[in-house]
């Protein structure tokens, strides 16, 4: 009898400080002998350590732009509560530098961002962001890989690597303003969001994968020379008449050099207006379209291999609650790979298969740490160790 080994990786308690890192606080008025800014906390600190930020008990905001030089963890001092800064968080690149905020509020002022401030030489600069109530999110610099999970962004999240899963946000695009030189080991991946506006690849340094997203449609305007990508699970509601395709593949070069797309176990619903195909592409990229379901009649443009698509279907859809019911369940490829986590038949939309936006959401979680990725195989075959790996934070 084969006996079969499990290996759990688990990456938990982010926020657990180095023997040598300090704790530096910072408070209203600096009482208590800590730092009354979170600047002057920087300032003092060293590479490694945590700046502890207490939110000040009549809501108001810490109000200065930083500029993070260091490999810092921001937490707030009040458990389960956001502290507030005003004002723009400039974060200084370099090789190896790891910044991570958590539990940190921007408040609703469009013109306070988070930014990375240049390209990173030599390797890389890493952002986490958990947590957070953000403007927007601008950390499209070479070299910079961002990772985001619960956040809520009134704006746009622009990021050139990482991964984003489980927030909500008007728009999320991979978007480099140059290529990398000192790549990540990873993909693009953008899993378990909700936007009001695209989910959209805009660089060519990284394979996509966008799976379980709750979206109004998807752009991909670049893509990686022979690479591989995959839009999986995803639920595409778009109400308001478009002038493209809720799912829109363009780019530069000749047919078939952005690589391959792989649109498969997608529910869709749109308005037509300029258009009423489901899938538009102008052949940059070689699209495969299967196990697809639309309330639409499901027509595509441009030239794009398709089998088990279905349209005008019956759905509902609910963009406050992000849920979709009817002829979504157990549409998607009947593959043991896309099963569903209670191990019934793939439903097409975000809730399908082994990313399900169940894994992210609720963001809150009741106060409790909360996942933010797992790597997980959809399946095991003839195997005698399986590796399964994870990361989360606490609140």
């Amino acid at each position: 009898m084969k006996i079969l080994k499990i290996t759990v990786i688990a990456v938990i308690g982010l926020f657990s400080s180095m023997i040598s890192a300090a704790d530096l606080h910072v408070r209203n008025l600096g009482a208590g002998g800590s730092y009354s800014t979170v600047s002057a906390a920087i300032t003092a600190a060293s590479n490694g350590d945590r700046i502890i930020i207490q939110p000040k008990t009549d809501g108001s905001a810490y109000v200065e732009n930083i500029t993070v030089n260091k490999s810092l963890t921001f937490v707030s001092e009040t458990i389960y509560n956001k502290y507030f800064i005003r004002g723009t968080i400039n974060i200084t690149p370099l090789a190896g530098r790891v910044v991570t905020f958590c539990n940190l509020s921007s408040g609703n002022f469009t013109i306070y961002n988070v930014t990375v401030t240049a390209a990173t030489t030599g390797g890389r600069t890493t952002v986490n962001l958990y947590n957070c109530f953000l403007n927007n999110v601008d950390t499209t610099q070479a070299n910079t890989t961002t990772n985001m999970s619960g956040c809520t962004v009134s704006g746009y999240v622009f990021f050139s690597h990482g991964r984003m899963t489980g927030n909500n946000a008007q728009r999320i695009t991979a978007y480099n303003t140059s290529s990398d030189t000192s790549l990540a080991t990873y993909d693009v991946e953008i899993i378990g969001n909700a936007t009001s506006s695209l989910i959209a690849n805009q660089q060519s340094s990284y394979n996509f994968k966008f799976y379980n997203n709750f979206t109004s449609g998807f752009g991909v305007y670049a893509t990686k020379a022979g690479g591989s990508n995959e839009i999986i699970n995803n639920t595409v509601y778009e109400p308001n008449g478009g002038d493209v395709a809720p799912i829109y593949i363009t780019g530069n070069g000749s047919p078939g050099s952005g690589g391959n797309i792989a649109i498969m176990n997608n529910a869709i619903s749109f308005v037509v207006a300029q258009t009423n195909a489901c899938i538009q592409t102008d052949g940059i990229a070689n699209v495969t379209a299967t196990y697809n379901v639309s309330t639409n009649a499901f027509v595509t443009e441009g030239t794009i291999t398709q089998s088990n698509n279905t349209g005008a279907v019956n759905m509902n859809f609910n963009n406050t609650y992000y849920t979709v019911t009817g002829m979504n369940v157990n549409a998607g490829n009947p593959s043991v790979l896309y099963t569903d986590l209670d191990l019934t038949r793939n439903d097409a939309g975000h809730y399908g298969g082994s990313n399900s936006w169940d894994n992210y959401w609720p963001a809150d979680g009741g106060g409790m740490p909360q996942v933010n990725y797992l790597l997980t195989p959809r399946a095991i075959l003839n195997t005698s160790t399986l590796n399964v790996s994870g990361s989360g934070y606490s609140k």
